[in-house]
């Protein structure tokens, strides 16, 4: 099994403004960090590179960040000990602070790259009914489930 994440922010301004330049100038640099971290498996982009134009929730102002990991190890690491946590220390120069969930994890089997739509209903599941094995924050980390054997 390996972990799919899925993160939404709501900016606080254009992306072509000068109060997101050094967030959106950033984006290939930290990008490359985690496709180098180990435990990197696959990260959601468009032809651009990024998924800043990836529209979610039918919003332009929501953009969004996914990917699949290893384990919540690996993610972890990738956000927390290289340069991403001094973007991520800086968050709300950048992002409106949301009501509900903003992330959520879920165990996928390996070699399943999840789709948009299937995060989105994880992230709405999060929201509805807390956490569970289906759907987790970093505060309750399920352990990668055991595959059963048939």
């Amino acid at each position: 099994m390996h972990l799919a994440q899925l993160n939404i922010g709501k900016v606080r301004f254009n992306l072509e403004s000068p109060e997101m330049a050094d967030f959106v100038n950033n984006l290939d640099p930290i990008n490359a960090i985690a496709e180098q971290s180990p435990g990197f498996i696959w990260r959601l982009k468009d032809e651009s590179g990024d998924a800043t134009n990836i529209e979610v929730e039918n919003n332009p102002d929501i953009i969004v960040n996914m990917s699949v990991w290893e384990s919540v190890e690996s993610l972890k690491n990738f956000m927390f000990k290289t340069h991403h946590i001094d973007f991520l220390k800086r968050k709300k120069e950048w992002f409106l602070p949301l009501s509900e969930a903003s992330y959520v994890l879920w165990w996928i089997p390996k070699g399943h790259i999840p789709t948009l739509q299937e995060a989105i209903t994880k992230l709405d599941h999060l929201r509805e009914n807390g956490e569970s094995q289906d759907a987790f924050s970093f505060k309750s980390s399920y352990p990668k489930p055991e595959l059963e054997n048939h």
